[in-house]
Parts: structure tokens; sequence; C-alpha cells
């Protein structure tokens, strides 16, 4: 949902907007080096970079170009357009980890590509070209008043497989030459953004359609920092996994899985069911009015007597003991798991514990890593952001159209063929 540029401490939830501006197991793989091979379908594993707090998303580097140089991606499942900063020239563009990328004119998409309609179609709804000779031009606009301009382009990214082979599709993203967005003078730590939502423009529905892996991507974010990344099923528990139907969301393309009561402490907290999407884009959970406010009231009657509430810059809601924390471990005795029950999925439950909605922050206090998201324009889209994910293995099958979830040892990168869980 959100590309992260600005420090976390700001909380940059964007919300994307497109115009039509101008227009079962396989062997594990093996040290050394790998031969070139034509694409055949199998899985890829990335190992991902970042933490919730303090860095406040999790990344993940891709290798881009001819020849190719590595990129830091925020990974994204609440948007579809991977997109880099680039120079195009480039009109205003944040500081970044590596050189801002080139783009050539003969990798530009053109307007009248079925790409660049599908890239306006999937956001927008619209899509008009004037001229055949028109480029895939397209704007990202935030709900923090940032936005970023930018054409739709083509270039090879670099992708080992399971089987050990090195596959280099021409894939199509965006390559953004005018940001509006974060802070200018710090350095961002992305290059861009990969977006993995449910629409044809996305990276994994690209892969899918060059035969490369199936339509089905997941992720592991370990609480400790860190985690991995997968695209194909050859990783998937299917059968140990929690599984729901995806359901079209109202919310565009992200991935829903229905709507869910809400319980503390075994306790129904009386609110209408509310609809959920996974969103590996926003580093925080976030509930609607409703929702929200019975969770606070619920949690601040269940306290003990000892933690205190307490104003920090990091989090609106936080709370101190009789002295510093220094984990969620210190502290989450004194809290109660949150459950999300989906009726989509014969009563499948995900568990919230504490140690999946709080943060210790630097100052030692433990703060509620669930937001109000009415107070930042989201009305009543609640949204299971990276906090909650934490330790799970969360699996979007776009193949059989369902969501699973298991917990899982996010700090260790499996290696196919290997029992992971």
């Amino acid at each position: 949902m959100s590309a992260r540029w600005g420090p976390p401490a700001g909380l940059v939830l964007l919300l994307l907007l497109l115009s039509a501006v101008a227009a079962r197991a396989d062997r594990p793989a093996r040290a050394g080096k790998a031969a070139e091979a034509e694409p055949e379908e199998s899985s890829a594993v990335f190992q991902l970079y970042g933490d919730v707090y303090p860095h406040g998303l999790y990344y993940v580097a891709m290798s881009i170009g001819n020849p190719p140089r590595p990129y830091f991606l925020d990974v994204d499942t609440g948007s579809d357009l991977t997109w880099l900063q680039c120079d195009a020239p480039c009109v205003s563009c944040n500081k970044v980890p590596h050189p801002l990328y080139r783009p050539t004119k003969n990798k530009i998409v053109p307007c009248v590509d079925q790409l660049c309609s599908s890239l306006h179609g999937g956001l927008s709804g619209k899509h008009k070209c004037d001229s055949p000779k028109q480029q895939c031009d397209y704007e990202i606009k935030y709900a923090d008043q940032g936005s970023s301009l930018g054409v739709l382009l083509t270039d090879s990214f670099a992708v080992r497989l399971a089987n050990s082979s090195i596959v280099r599709p021409s894939l199509a993203f965006g390559c953004g030459y005018d940001q509006q967005v974060g802070s200018s003078t710090e350095v961002a730590p992305t290059d861009g953004v990969l977006g993995l939502g449910s629409g044809s423009i996305s990276l994994l529905s690209q892969l899918k359609q060059h035969g490369i892996t199936k339509n089905v991507v997941g992720h592991c974010l370990s609480i400790r920092g860190g985690g991995f990344l997968f695209f194909g099923d050859n990783l998937v528990p299917y059968s140990r996994a929690t599984w729901v139907p995806m359901v079209r969301s109202a919310f565009k393309n992200y991935y829903s899985p229905g709507t869910a009561s809400l319980y503390f402490g075994g306790r129904s907290l009386g609110v209408r069911p509310m609809e959920v999407v996974l969103d590996s884009g926003s580093s925080f959970t976030y509930f609607g009015a409703q929702p929200y406010q019975a969770l606070v009231t619920a949690l601040k009657s269940d306290l003990s007597k000892t933690l205190k509430e307490v104003f920090d810059p990091s989090l609106p809601l936080c709370w101190k003991g009789k002295k510093p924390f220094k984990s969620v471990l210190d502290v989450k005795k004194e809290f109660k798991s949150l459950v999300l029950s989906f009726s989509n999925g014969k009563k499948a439950l995900m568990e919230i514990p504490p140690e999946n909605y709080l943060i210790v922050t630097k100052f030692g206090n433990a703060c509620l890593g669930i937001l109000n998201g009415s107070e930042i324009g989201l009305k009543d889209l609640n949204i299971v952001g990276d906090i909650t994910m934490q330790d799970q293995m969360v699996i979007y099958d776009n193949e059989r159209g369902q969501i699973g979830w298991i917990r899982a040892p996010c700090d260790r990168i499996p290696k196919f063929g290997s029992s992971f869980l």
C-alpha cells in the first residue's frame, strides 16, 4: 500500500491513485556459478532486510538491467506497480542507497501497449492515447500530498530459481523521475517499490505470464528483523496452513481474506464485522474508528496499575513500566491476545499475540502498533500490516484464489527440498 521514503517517525502512509497523464520440492540451490536456462515454472526465494521498528519497512535486493545492478525495493503486496526512482533525467529525486536507474529510449513502453492499458486500468480505470508514439506516463499521488511522476518501461530482472538456474525476463516497471515524497536530505532506505498486488501489471503476474513461476507469493517477516520472500508454490505448506478464500476487496487490488469479527482476551469486542486487507507495504496495522476505539477501551481497562500511559513520539498510545522495557518479551504478559475470526474460512482464526501489536521504543516504552486509520483517511479500511504478520508465513495464492498463514521461524531462510516448518 505504501512506498515509504521518509523516516518511519513520519509514518508516511500512501494511497495510490493513477491518472493518465500524457497518456513438491526442488533440489536445494547449489553454490557457485549458476547456468543460464530457458524459463521454466519454478520458485524463487529472496532474503529480506529491515524491520517494523525502528526502520519501518521490509525490503528486498533485486538485480535489474543489463548488466544487472542491485536496487533495494520496499516489499508491497498492497500495490501493483513496481517502480524505481530514476534519472530520465530526474527533476526531483530523493537520496537513495544506489545510483539512480538510467533508462534508455528503446525500453520505454508505448501508450498503446497492453501493459500501459493494464497499468492505467488497474487503478484509475481510464486509459487514453493521443498518438501511437506517445509514451506510457503515470502519476502516483499520496495521502500525505506527496507524489511521483514517471514513465513505464521494461528491463531484465535477474532471478535465481530453485533449480539453480538464473532467468532474466524483461518485465515492466515504473521509472519515477519527479518525486515529491519524504525527506530530500536524508538517504531513503530503498530505491523504489516492489509491487506484488494481484493486478496484471504486478511483477508476480508478469512472471506468471512468462511461465517462470506460478502466481503465488509469500513472505515471512521476522520479529527480530529480516526474513524472506518467495515466488511460486514450492515452499507452501498447503496441508498445515490456515486458508481462507480471497475476496474481491472494494479497495482495488488489495489481498482480502474477507470480513472478520474482533476478539480481545477471548471476548468479542462487539463491533460489526470488519473488512480486512493484508498489506506488507504498511508498517503498522490500522483499524477503522469503531474497532479501534473498542480495542483501546478494552486494553486500558485490562492493564495492571504498574503500567502508566506516557507520551512517546514514536506512536500515539504508549505505556511505561517501573523501569524501561528492553523488548516486547518484558511486557507481553501484561497484555492479552487479539483474534480475528474470519467467517469466510469456516471460522478461520488469526491470533494476534501482544508481540504482534506492540513495539518497544528506544525510550523503553511499550506502544500500540494498531492505529486509527480513520484519522488518516482510510475510513472503514482495516489493514493488517507488517507488525501483525511478523513470525508468520503469509501466502497469497492467486492460482487457487486463497490466502493462508502459519506460524514460522522467519529468521531462517529455507532451502528447497528441506523441511522448513
